[in-house]
């Protein structure tokens, strides 16, 4: 059972990320990027909090130490409030399958950057990659290398998602990965409802039974239980690992948008998701042959 715990709390999480941005579409056209987001993460907080003290043991707050705050605060900015704000921003005028595809690049980045910044060895097939990864996105995107803004605030999400995954790789906080979760989930919520209160974004108060019941979907499912799973992934298989599966988030998306949108499925989208994949696949594959499942000890 433990060998098929990684690759299940990853599909569970991609395919629930892939679920929020429809919840998050459709919202969309009734309430605000910022203040939707803010509501969202806030009730996911706490649906954590109760999740961690059931599933995890108890946590020591007081031995985590200023640094250990520093990377929680960090992450709630990067992960939370800067991805999926920049994610929520763009899909206003984008579609959801585009934004998906373009924010889920994020472990080709993971690679480059720890090339740059750390002085990791790219071998030739994971620069075959990141090529490759790249002219997926330009196929999905249309054939165009030009990115109009709405594309280049989504393709910022990618960039923040990177620096999370990273800094979650190098500076991981010594709490329960469910507690993690929490905490920069709930640091998250209040700065983008900072800035759905600067921006003066309101709550509207006449959703229906329906768009509450949408509300309901990405706060919980969309939102805790699949940001807890990527959290639980990360820590049994290390961030490059489980970057690997971020593909299928993306895929998910194209399908569902297809299913529940009507949005219909492009042959360059199919073929530049189909590349983005092989390209995340050989960006963060290791010597070892074969899809990495579980982590090598």
């Amino acid at each position: 059972m433990t060998r098929f715990a990684f690759p299940a709390a990853l599909l569970g999480a991609t395919f629930l990320m892939a679920s929020s941005f429809i919840a998050g579409k459709i919202l969309l056209a009734r309430v605000p990027p910022f203040a939707l987001l803010g509501w969202r993460f806030l009730l996911a907080a706490v649906a954590l909090a109760a999740i961690a003290a059931i599933l995890s043991p108890k946590p020591r707050f007081a031995a985590l130490g200023a640094r250990g705050w520093m990377v929680v605060t960090l992450l709630g900015l990067l992960q939370t409030a800067a991805t999926m704000g920049c994610m929520f921003w763009a899909m206003q005028t984008v579609a959801p399958a585009s934004v998906a595809i373009l924010a889920f690049t994020n472990p080709l980045w993971v690679a480059l950057a720890n090339r740059v910044f750390f002085g990791e060895r790219l071998r030739a097939v994971q620069i075959a990659g990141l090529l490759c990864g790249i002219t997926g996105v330009v196929l999905a995107l249309g054939g165009d290398f030009t990115l109009n803004p709405a594309e280049l605030i989504g393709l910022a999400a990618a960039f923040s998602w990177a620096g999370a995954t990273i800094l979650n790789q190098r500076m991981t906080p010594s709490l329960p990965s469910w507690w993690v979760s929490f905490g920069q989930t709930l640091i998250g919520a209040l700065l983008l409802l900072v800035l759905a209160f600067a921006l003066g974004e309101r709550w509207p108060d006449d959703l229906r039974a329906v768009d509450w019941g949408w509300f309901v979907f990405l706060a919980l499912p969309g939102s805790a239980i699949s940001f807890g799973l990527w959290f639980v992934a990360l820590r049994m298989g290390g961030a490059t690992r489980a970057s690997a599966w971020l593909f299928l988030a993306p895929a998910f998306t194209v399908l569902l948008s297809a299913l529940i949108l009507g949005t219909p499925i492009r042959p360059t989208q199919a073929l530049g998701g189909a590349l983005i994949a092989v390209g995340i696949y050989l960006a963060v594959r290791r010597t070892a042959p074969g899809f990495p499942l579980a982590s090598r000890r």
